[in-house]
């Protein structure tokens, strides 16, 4: 057969077997639900992310109101565990135009995402070469990491923790209500599950049900605190001292008349130090 031929074929082949999928990302999601970090749990988050002594870490603190205390209590935790550099890049404090800082964060083994308020972080970050820049070094092999508003902004749909039709804030959300919940862009390294921090201490189920029912194709999944999911692919590892709720696949989701929210069956999974799970990255 002439080479041109050949070549003909090839196209034709790749044509007939569909569009080429992305390339997953060769990066983890260390996801910590707030609340205290045990020396186990970040020394699992070092071991996660393969640093070696020539590796750096940078730390995001712009959720945070307080982000030099944040930042420090963290360094110090992460030292105990490695020899690696951790870096404090503030752009809420210095502004975007840091390009050595964007170039560095591209090139990081681990970021880690401080905790404080999820909406504050992504006004920093949203349309910046910051986003850009976390994203490549995900894609890289880098592993991305973040405890309480630092765990909401990994998911593309990010919940706020506002609530659209009552007044008066619970964080509890004491009514399941149609289209009650809020949810804002985030940084998307999770695009198809949402998650929810602090769940199990600060009972936040109506919450993430209502989240359910706003997108009823997705996975939800709410961390405790003082523990993590590991994600790598479509799968998540529990690490740390508490659990994990796992919500997904509402049957018959339907409305009242009154804008109750219903469903005669929800596929629910609680989870465990060590336990894997089926996620939808």
């Amino acid at each position: 057969m002439k080479l041109k031929n050949i070549a003909g074929l090839l196209i034709l082949l790749v044509f007939a077997s569909g569009p080429l999928k992305a390339q997953q990302a060769k990066g983890k999601l260390f996801i910590i639900g707030g609340g205290s970090r045990s020396d186990a749990l970040i020394k699992d988050l070092v071991t996660t992310s393969g640093l070696k002594p020539t590796d750096y870490v940078v730390v995001l603190p712009m959720a945070s109101e307080e982000p030099d205390t944040g930042f420090k209590y963290i360094d110090l935790q992460i030292k105990k565990h490695t020899q690696a550099k951790v870096r404090n890049f503030d752009f809420a404090k210095f502004g975007i135009g840091q390009k050595g800082w964007v170039d560095s964060l591209q090139n990081a083994k681990l970021i880690y995402i401080l905790g404080g308020d999820q909406n504050r972080f992504m006004k920093s970050v949203l349309n910046t070469p910051i986003y850009q820049a976390i994203h490549q070094a995900y894609q890289k092999g880098a592993t991305i990491a973040g405890t309480s508003a630092g765990a909401a902004v990994m998911s593309k749909y990010m919940i706020t923790g506002k609530q659209l039709l009552v007044k008066d804030y619970k964080e509890t959300f004491n009514q399941l209500l149609d289209k009650n919940i809020e949810l804002a862009e985030g940084l998307g390294l999770l695009t198809h599950t949402v998650v929810d921090q602090h769940f199990i201490k600060r009972n936040r189920y109506n919450r993430l049900l209502s989240a359910l029912a706003l997108h009823p194709e997705m996975v939800m999944v709410g961390i405790d605190e003082s523990t993590a999911i590991v994600i790598q692919g479509n799968k998540a590892r529990v690490t740390g001292d508490s659990q994990v709720v796992r919500m997904a696949k509402p049957e018959k989701l339907a409305t009242t008349s009154t804008g109750l929210i219903k469903s005669t069956n929800i596929q629910f999974g609680l989870f465990a130090h060590g336990d894997v799970f089926e996620i939808k990255p």
